[in-house]
């Protein structure tokens, strides 16, 4: 059985600079713009829906992420989709000061 640390440990996303962004995973390193964060982040709510979940666990119990404008594909689990989405949202939620 998988715990959090582990998944904790496979799946970052970090701020690079001012709209550029990088996802960090076990194998792969992604540079994301802001729009395809965006898309990123709308994909990963699709997915984590309760109806989605569900019906993700009934078939396969895994997913095949398209990231960056579908120039990667990322495998991911259901603990790892989770906290796929948990990260995204708490990048988010942590508003930062900017100047205009």
């Amino acid at each position: 059985m998988i715990t959090d640390a582990p998944v904790q440990q496979i799946i970052r996303l970090e701020e690079i600079t001012f709209c550029k962004y990088q996802l960090k995973t076990i194998n792969k390193e992604i540079t994301l713009s802001f729009p395809q964060l965006l898309q990123l982040r709308k994909n990963v709510q699709r997915l984590t829906a309760h109806h989605t979940l569900c019906e993700i666990i009934d078939t396969d119990n895994f997913v095949l992420l398209c990231v960056a404008d579908k120039q990667h594909l990322i495998y991911l689990d259901i603990p790892q989709l989770l906290y796929l989405g948990e990260e995204v949202e708490s990048f988010f939620s942590n508003s930062k000061p900017v100047l205009v």
